[in-house]
């Protein structure tokens, strides 16, 4: 279970106040995946960092219960200048699971050959986007937080067997998606939302949720 209570977050650009979100009260439950449908630049990563206790709210409380996972894309836990075989380790330590395990993982789903043993710094985009999708579906969590769908990789077969991967999750954990773009959410979400000026509309299908975004951002 993850719940947000009462939440507030604001950030000040320079010259006004941006509400991110303004005493926002909802609950996700597990076994019943949400999508949140937001346009660019209100606040979606900032949302998704709050569930994963990567930012923390002005005001309100967040209560999770459960296993979260860190956000898809989120690059924090590793480091630049170590491999990928040397940065799997250290994150499936800190997880308590078996390096090995983890390393091998990775290293099959990523398919990035022999850039496995090179420094992240040296990756493309989109071969760090493959390595941190990886990452994350190689850990065990309940929830799983992807911020605008799979990563940006061009690389077919990887994206393949991620998709399958993350599809065959949904049997047994929950996930929070959220993205721009309704076509994103509809091959994960049963339920929707939408982020508006600071407030968090609920839905229980995802079209009743895009017939009000696309009012809003269409209109």
């Amino acid at each position: 279970m993850l719940e947000f209570e009462n939440v507030s977050k604001s950030f000040w650009t320079g010259s006004q106040r941006k509400v991110i979100l303004d005493r926002v009260s909802f609950r996700v439950e597990l076994g019943r995946s949400i999508g949140i449908l937001a346009p660019n630049g209100t606040g979606k990563t900032t949302l998704i960092n709050m569930m994963a206790g990567l930012e923390k709210p002005d005001e309100g409380e967040i209560r999770r219960g459960c296993r979260i996972s860190f956000p898809l894309g989120f690059m924090g836990g590793v480091v630049g200048k170590h491999s990928a075989v040397e940065n799997s380790r250290y994150i499936a330590r800190l997880y308590g699971l078996d390096p090995d395990y983890v390393e091998a993982y990775c290293r099959w789903l990523c398919g990035l050959g022999e850039y496995f043993d090179q420094p992240l710094g040296t990756y493309s985009s989109g071969m760090r986007a493959r390595f941190s999708f990886a990452l994350m579906l190689a850990l065990d969590f309940d929830m799983y937080l992807i911020d605008e769908g799979m990563p940006g990789s061009t690389d077919v077969e990887f994206n393949r067997k991620a998709g399958d991967i993350l599809r065959d999750r949904l049997r047994t954990t929950t996930v929070v998606i959220v993205s721009h773009s309704p076509q994103t959410l509809e091959q994960f979400a049963s339920s929707a939302a939408v982020l508006l000026d600071g407030k968090l509309h609920m839905f229980d299908t995802l079209e009743e949720a895009k017939h009000l975004y696309d009012y809003q951002t269409q209109g």
